[in-house]
């Protein structure tokens, strides 16, 4: 349990955070800035990002079931938003969950310290990543053992994603467009069937056909 768990949460943190999107986006938006102070946006724009997600992860359970929101409508809810993201990766398209619209990169490029925004969010912390994290400790269901390997997963991908921010020139030329693309593909299709599996165990949860199988019997 503690393995898929863990397996679960990476390739969904991977997928929904993408260290390598977010790299590129950010050498193109720090090209003009000194050594320095792109170490300095990186570190903090990930500081920042790892708080909202945080906070997203530890809070945003307790805020949905405030609002009445059950975890099977949670689930499903959060099923289909990771399967839009998934098929935006799948297709190359680039999307508002998971990256900066084009009226953010535009307002992004006036700004000299891009940490906060749009690097922290919607870059890193974006709407993909904050329901991915609601999603997945709502689904270890109380389990403190399984919400330490989330949160784990999370810092992990976290910390993948400053190295790629700190390399992100290298990066970029290492992999080039081909390469960068293959990626978002190949963990595209793995966030589309693991977003497929959060709606089918929502359903099931919710007992939605299970009502309507007794009613017709």
């Amino acid at each position: 349990m503690i393995i898929e768990t863990a397996a679960v949460a990476l390739a969904t943190f991977f997928a929904t955070v993408g260290p390598i999107d977010v790299a590129a986006m950010y050498a193109a938006l720090a090209a003009t800035a000194t050594p320095h102070d792109r170490f300095t946006m990186a570190v903090k724009g990930t500081a920042i990002a790892t708080a909202i997600l945080l906070l997203f992860a530890i809070f945003g359970e307790a805020t949905l079931n405030g609002l009445g929101i059950s975890l099977a409508a949670l689930r499903t809810g959060g099923g289909i938003l990771l399967l839009l993201i998934g098929i935006d990766l799948v297709f190359g398209r680039t999307s508002g969950a998971i990256s900066a619209t084009p009226a953010e990169t535009k307002e992004a490029a006036l700004k000299a310290d891009i940490s906060v925004f749009p690097l922290a969010t919607p870059l890193i912390a974006g709407p993909g990543a904050m329901g991915a994290a609601i999603l997945l400790m709502a689904d270890t269901e109380g389990e403190l053992l399984l919400q330490a390997v989330v949160v784990a997963c999370l810092l992990v991908i976290l910390m993948v994603t400053l190295a790629a921010l700190l390399a992100a020139s290298y990066l970029q030329r290492l992999l080039g467009v081909t390469g960068m693309q293959v990626v978002r593909r190949v963990f595209g299709v793995l966030l589309t069937s693991l977003a497929i599996q959060f709606i089918f165990d929502g359903i099931n949860q919710s007992g939605l056909f299970t009502g309507t199988s007794a009613q017709l019997v």
